[in-house]
């Protein structure tokens, strides 16, 4: 059986041996008949490269930034007129403190070296009267020799109508005191005028500097919001202006506080110095009064 099996099936592959060859030539032909139609498979084409993609301002057009002046004067320009006006009110100010600084510097320097050559000259050995008439001549402006003056003239008149009572000689004490006293109030003030100036600059021009800076900082975000575009070119202008009025307002105001603790301080020191004088001439009026009352 099974080798009547194996006989069978050996036929069977002798026949379609033949026929499984011809269907092989057939399907060649046909794939010959279809070629020349076919179009030749390759590989794709190259894509064309891609332009560079421009990037465009809101505009439209490709346009660099321009440069942005940072200067003092472009941002001043530039500036909204409340910021314009409170830039010009430190400005001025600035430049005025400067100017009572520099007088006021020469003032109490010219009064020191006075009072060096007054109290030399005081101490020399010169009688009270030449030194009076010396002075009256000359006419010095110095606030010592002003008490010196104001002394020795009010000790004068005591002594105009004759010589004076043993019991009076406190009231004409208490006179020369006070006409010496009087004498260095009046030069301390004058010594002090525009003092006041400085130290209101000093105290206030930071205020009044950033009271420009929130002023500009509200601008910018008006600017900002109008714009819808929060790009520094829109950002920094505003933003500048507004640092530059606050510092404005430190450059009027460091200045300003500084020399006035160091003018307050020395005119103090004068002022010390007039009133050590004023009791030691009083110190020698009084003696001179004694001894005449003798």
């Amino acid at each position: 059986m099974e080798i009547s099996a194996l006989f069978a099936a050996h036929d069977a592959v002798a026949v379609l041996k033949p026929l499984i060859a011809f269907v092989d030539h057939l399907a060649h032909v046909g794939a010959n008949l279809q070629a020349p139609d076919a179009a030749p498979m390759g590989p794709p084409p190259s894509a064309a490269p891609l332009d560079p993609i421009n990037v465009t301002t809101t505009g439209g057009t490709q346009a660099a930034a321009p440069g942005l002046d940072m200067s003092p004067l472009a941002l001043f320009m530039k500036a909204d007129i409340i910021v314009k006006s409170v830039m010009g009110v430190l400005l001025l100010a600035s430049f005025w403190s400067w100017a009572i600084i520099i007088g006021k510097w020469l003032r109490v320097g010219a009064v020191r070296r006075q009072a060096d050559k007054f109290e030399q000259l005081f101490w020399s050995g010169r009688s009270l009267d030449d030194l009076y008439a010396t002075l009256n001549a000359r006419n010095e402006a110095h606030p010592m020799a002003h008490v010196f003056v104001a002394g020795m003239r009010e000790w004068k008149r005591s002594f105009e109508m004759g010589p004076v009572a043993s019991g009076l000689l406190p009231s004409v004490k208490d006179r020369i005191n006070r006409t010496m006293n009087v004498t260095i109030g009046r030069e301390i003030t004058r010594l002090e005028s525009s003092l006041g100036f400085l130290a209101t600059v000093g105290v206030n021009a930071t205020f009044i500097g950033l009271f420009g800076t929130v002023w500009g900082i509200m601008n910018s975000f008006r600017q900002i919001a109008a714009s819808h575009d929060t790009s520094l070119a829109v950002v920094a202008p505003g933003i500048a202006e507004a640092l530059f009025a606050t510092a404005m307002g430190l450059v009027a105001a460091i200045p300003a506080s500084v020399a006035y603790n160091h003018l307050s301080s020395s005119v103090g020191r004068i002022a010390g110095r007039l009133e050590s004088f004023s009791d030691e001439f009083a110190s020698i009026l009084s003696r001179q009064l004694d001894e005449k009352a003798r």
